[in-house]
């Protein structure tokens, strides 16, 4: 989980199979390159499955494995608690950017 994407993949990937351009839409703001950096760290520590099809043009679907599904339940606890804290972390955040500016 060293990848600050692998935690929005897994997030988008929870309900099913994905092909590559349909996670592209839902994450605009990481490049192609990234994304598929992303992908195939995640494929190779056992998270995510791709499956490529033959045709043209090539069609690639990504999936969770069962062991990236083992990641969904600290994932929404760790979601739960920063919106049970937000408030606090804009709080900090703001008090820091005042101290160093």
């Amino acid at each position: 989980m060293s990848n600050k994407w692998a935690p929005k993949i897994l997030m988008c990937l929870k309900d099913g199979r994905r092909r590559f351009t349909e996670l592209q839409s839902v994450l605009a703001s990481v490049t192609p390159k990234v994304l598929a950096e992303s992908l195939r760290s995640m494929e190779r520590d056992g998270m995510v499955l791709r499956t490529a099809y033959p045709g043209v043009p090539p069609r690639v679907e990504y999936e969770l494995t069962a062991l990236g599904r083992t990641l969904l339940e600290p994932l929404r606890a760790w979601c739960g608690w920063t919106e049970a804290h937000l408030p606090e972390l804009v709080e900090a955040r703001e008090e820091y950017e005042r101290r160093n500016r």
